[in-house]
């Protein structure tokens, strides 16, 4: 193997190298902007609302849905905060 070879390699792992930067860095900030599901919640709730709304139908009430157990239960080994500030 001969130096432009070698050169070519090098330059190659780079590319690579910065790709994957990339990758890493997007995926870091689609995490960091990524909606709670509270925030989902409420902004269904809200469109919801426009929709009848706008088109004149009967009014449902939306009523607030417990947790199922698996979710409690996976919620007791999440690391990081609890939700609802406990």
């Amino acid at each position: 193997m001969d130096g432009r070879h070698v050169w070519k390699l090098v330059g190659l792992a780079g590319v690579v190298g910065v790709a994957a930067t990339g990758a890493l860095a997007a995926r870091a900030e689609r995490k960091r902007h990524a909606y709670t599901p509270d925030e989902v919640r409420s902004q269904l709730h809200a469109r919801f609302a426009q929709a009848t709304a706008a088109a004149d139908l009967p009014r449902v009430d939306l009523i607030e849905v417990k947790p199922t157990l698996r979710e409690r239960v996976s919620s007791l080994f999440r690391r990081g905060p609890r939700r609802g500030g406990k």
